[in-house]
């Protein structure tokens, strides 16, 4: 086993780790933006104002980030050239795809249940983005299905079920289809804010010989910001004018208000390790940490049902689902 081997199984795993993470922010953010909806009276109101606080956010970064704003002149340049060597219009739509997971939590959290929702993006997830890697959509290219990385979606979908038990029964699973159709659109905009991120050349290194600072996970999360803030917009005007405005009210509970930031912190990580490891290792990773987070906030959560054995064996189901194409490739690359 070679040194580069050593190291580059060492960056798959942080990389793994950070997803983890990543999914983690996306379970708080599911229960705030749920809760926060069922308090305001409007889902697509509550979506857009998560979105919305994120582009401000990173808005505000942006002119303490020289990197950041010369690695967005170079998505814009792309962007006109387009077609090969640039960046086609398309592959900048992956904030569609979170506006609809976050439109998706204030619809539905409240009805199903962190647990359920999950379960339903999960199955979204683990089968598109095993379909993304083999169509190589991602800006790693094509990773082919061996039995490991097949093998791991499968666990994930059992692990889902087992933690779904007599739960998902009396949920109201018609609106299931909101999370699941969300976690497809959830791959699709990983492998799109991985290709706004590639195509950012690599800065020069500074003249103090220290590495130059990567300012394309930034750019890639802004586009995306502000791409799905736009869509939510227009989707909340059209609700204020079919429905009139909402007869909620807005809660004093400023953590409440961090699905922006929340979302800064998930769709950022998944921008900058999903070239190292491939939409399918990102979605499992991101699953366990869902699954997990999930569990830890039904168990710290005051007034949530605790979560009972079927919950924690899905739980650690869900962590065997990701570890299984991790120690497969590792064993192909000892061997």
């Amino acid at each position: 086993m070679t040194v580069a081997t050593i190291v580059t199984g060492r960056q798959r795993a942080v990389g793994v780790a950070l997803a983890i993470v990543a999914g983690f922010a996306a379970a708080l953010q599911s229960r705030v933006n749920g809760t926060l909806a069922t308090e305001t009276g409007t889902a697509f109101g509550t979506a857009a104002l998560s979105f919305g606080s994120g582009l401000v956010l990173l808005a505000l970064a942006l002119p303490f980030s020289r990197s950041g704003r010369a690695a967005l002149g170079q998505v814009a340049a792309g962007l006109r050239r387009g077609g090969p060597g640039g960046l086609r219009w398309w592959e900048c739509l992956g904030g569609l795809g979170g506006a609809f997971y976050v439109m998706s939590q204030g619809l539905t959290v409240d009805a199903l249940g962190v647990a359920v929702f999950t379960i339903a993006l999960v199955a979204g997830q683990s089968v598109s983005s095993l379909v993304i890697d083999r169509l190589g959509l991602a800006p790693g290219g094509v990773r082919l299905v061996t039995l490991g990385r097949a093998l791991g979606p499968v666990l994930t979908v059992v692990a889902v079920v087992v933690v779904s038990g007599a739960g998902a029964a009396t949920a109201a699973l018609g609106l299931a289809l909101f999370p699941l159709v969300a976690g497809v659109l959830q791959s699709f905009q990983q492998a799109l804010n991985g290709r706004v991120r590639a195509s950012v050349r690599p800065a020069a290194p500074r003249s103090d010989g220290r590495a130059a600072r990567d300012g394309g996970v930034l750019a890639a999360t802004f586009v995306s910001f502000l791409v799905g803030t736009a869509a939510l917009l227009v989707v909340f005007g059209v609700s204020l004018a079919v429905d009139g405005a909402p007869t909620g009210s807005f809660p004093p509970d400023l953590l409440l208000y961090s699905g922006g930031l929340l979302g800064i912190v998930f769709i950022a990580l998944q921008a900058a390790v999903v070239q190292r490891i491939g939409v399918l290792l990102l979605g499992l990773g991101m699953i366990a940490g869902q699954v997990v987070g999930a569990l830890a906030l039904d168990l710290a959560s005051p007034g949530a049902v605790p979560p009972g054995p079927a919950t924690f064996a899905g739980a650690a189901l869900t962590l065997v689902a990701v570890a299984v194409p991790l120690v497969e490739g590792a064993l192909r690359r000892h061997r």
